[in-house]
């Protein structure tokens, strides 16, 4: 699905965040991105979603050379992105009324995607995340939590074959934040969808990723993976009470600050 080749970037010369940097992620993975603030997490998944583009090497995904967004690219930001004066319905249709000014041309849209066929998607999303009551409201009527569902939904009705996530749950409270957990692990489940979450939280790394990416300081030439395949499995909600869980974060947490 992903697979990052060479990958070189620097911000400013001769201070390089990636140098000769490797991954790979398979179709249907859910990986989470682990590290702390500037050591190169956003830039990653920004280059991923071709939002920015590598000085040496490239990132392919499905075998095609990411050189700019591809529609079938789902990204959701921290900041939920969301038009202030439109309303749900409306800010959840936007890709769709965006996709249709431009067609189906391979570079904005499908090529095979008619958009009269993803109308029915918007009523769909905005039910299975529990929206349709707040629909007609605009995002400052709405909770933090409903702002992020709202921001979910206008990724989900385009149909992505891939999700990227920019620490999606930081600005949330707790009980908001886990809610919002276990609903995206249902939801790559149901959509297979294969999903990126950058975060720089140890325990929502260790809760959702089955498999981590833990970036520490820059240059970064060798990925650090850790594999947690207790993760995402059922019930879900349980895996945080297990120890497994516990020494995941331990584990984590002595990666990220081995004098800790």
């Amino acid at each position: 699905m992903i697979s990052v080749r060479d990958l070189s970037f620097a911000y400013a010369p001769g201070q390089p965040v990636f140098s000769g940097f490797n991954w790979t992620v398979n179709a249907g993975e859910l990986w989470a991105v682990l590290g702390p603030s500037g050591c190169g997490k956003t830039t990653l998944l920004y280059m991923l979603a071709g939002l920015r583009t590598p000085q040496g090497g490239q990132v392919q995904i499905n075998g095609q050379v990411i050189t700019r967004p591809r529609p079938q690219t789902g990204l959701i930001l921290q900041d939920y992105g969301l038009l202030p004066w439109a309303t749900v319905r409306a800010n959840v249709q936007l890709g769709l009324r965006l996709h249709r000014f431009y067609g189906p041309d391979g570079r904005h849209a499908p090529r095979n995607e008619r958009i009269a066929d993803l109308l029915p998607a918007v009523d769909h999303w905005l039910e299975r995340l529990g929206l349709l009551p707040v629909a007609d409201k605009f995002p400052g009527q709405l909770s933090g939590g409903q702002r992020q569902r709202t921001a979910i939904a206008r990724t989900l009705v385009l149909g992505p074959d891939l999700l990227l996530m920019d620490e999606p749950f930081a600005s949330l409270d707790a009980p908001t934040r886990e809610s919002l957990q276990l609903l995206l692990l249902d939801l790559r489940a149901e959509q297979n969808l294969t999903t990126v979450i950058v975060t720089h939280a140890i325990e929502e790394a260790a809760f959702l990723g089955r498999r981590i990416l833990v970036l520490t300081q820059p240059p970064i030439s060798e990925p650090l993976i850790i594999d947690n395949p207790g993760a995402g499995r059922e019930p879900r909600g349980a895996y945080r009470g297990r120890p497994e869980y516990q020494q995941m974060c331990s584990r984590l947490r002595a990666l990220l600050d081995p004098a800790a």
